[in-house]
């Protein structure tokens, strides 16, 4: 049969475990019936029936389906936000995840992004980025790929148009979007991550990020980067669309010498504390390995997809009828023998 195949509700090791039991058991009733065949009362009917009952409940076991094409998904009921910093500072090279190893801060955030996806299966993800301005790159969607695929390719701002950091570039991006999920799902829980170096070069005074409280259900503030700081370097994008570093560093207009950029601890948990969430430093020994929100949600909700998906169907019922029918025959074979018994 076209698409036939067995897929063990079990697993294969408990549904292959419960399958090869019951065939040793119908192999063993057939033993046993052709050794006591002249002393035993047991028909040869009897005997394949009860052959035949442990065979279809170890095929039951196994659980025979078959392939359909779908466009519905179940989705957990939890829905994503990461905003990320992409202003020039996050190209400073003195960001640290899990391990000593010195990375880009951009880079950091990009494997936190990745570990994020991995805390919450099967939920919805939306992926923003700020710098100048904020930008919803990754619409809210159940593809976790589309999300690391897009952590894979973040890349800072060039120089050339990089205006200095504002911390509250994403606020009203992040506003509409939050207010439009939770209107959309209101059952949902929604969480939401900002990774950000916490630097605030701009002159004007950041917005407080308090709106955004009565739309989400729990929020965390990634600190990328080291107190201590390093200098940042210019960037620039080539033809092909790869961003390089010049081999210059920014110059700071009011010292004339290289600009150096430092995590901001201080604008980092202001921003948690006005989220009501919890702000994390990401370096050597923290990690998102183990931080996911307790406000995921448990609940499942059905949506459909554009994308087809192949799933396997199981198909138990006739074996199950057949089972159960034998089953029935054993029963009146053994009441009609307890009469005659008796």
């Amino acid at each position: 049969m076209s698409g036939y195949m067995l897929s063990p509700s079990l697993g294969w090791i408990g549904g292959g475990i419960i399958a090869a039991l019951l065939l040793v058991a119908a192999i063993f009733n057939v033993v046993l019936f052709i050794r006591r065949r002249n002393t035993s009362d047991t028909s040869l009917v009897a005997c394949i029936r009860r052959s035949a009952i442990a065979v279809l409940i170890a095929i039951m076991a196994l659980t025979p389906s078959v392939m359909a094409t779908t466009t519905s998904r179940a989705i957990n009921a939890t829905d994503v936000y990461v905003a990320v910093d992409v202003t020039g500072s996050m190209a400073v090279n003195d960001a640290q995840y899990g391990s000593n190893d010195k990375i880009a801060r951009i880079n950091a955030a990009s494997k936190a992004v990745t570990d994020i996806t991995a805390l919450y299966p099967n939920a919805s993800f939306a992926g923003l980025s700020f710098g100048a301005s904020a930008s919803l790159d990754v619409p809210l969607t159940p593809d976790s790929n589309a999300l690391t695929n897009w952590a894979d390719t973040l890349r800072t701002e060039p120089t050339a148009s990089s205006s200095g950091s504002n911390l509250d570039a994403p606020l009203d991006k992040l506003l509409v979007n939050l207010k439009a999920t939770h209107d959309q799902h209101p059952d949902d829980s929604i969480i939401l991550y900002v990774i950000t170096d916490g630097e605030q070069t701009s002159s004007a005074t950041r917005r407080s990020f308090s709106s955004l409280r009565g739309y989400i259900n729990d929020g965390f503030v990634l600190g990328v980067g080291s107190t201590a700081g390093a200098q940042v370097p210019v960037t620039q994008v080539t033809a092909s669309g790869n961003q390089t570093q010049a081999g210059d560093w920014v110059i700071d207009p009011s010292t004339k010498q290289p600009a150096v950029s430092k995590m901001d601890p201080k604008n980092l948990a202001a921003m948690a504390d006005e989220i009501s969430g919890r702000y994390i430093a990401l370096n050597a020994k923290n990690t998102l390995s183990n931080s996911a929100s307790k406000d995921a949600s448990k609940r499942y909700r059905v949506s459909t997809t554009v994308k087809k998906r192949r799933r396997a169907t199981p198909v138990v019922w006739p074996y199950a009828i057949a089972a159960g029918v034998l089953l029935l025959w054993e029963f009146g074979s053994w009441l009609a023998m307890s009469r005659r018994m008796l």
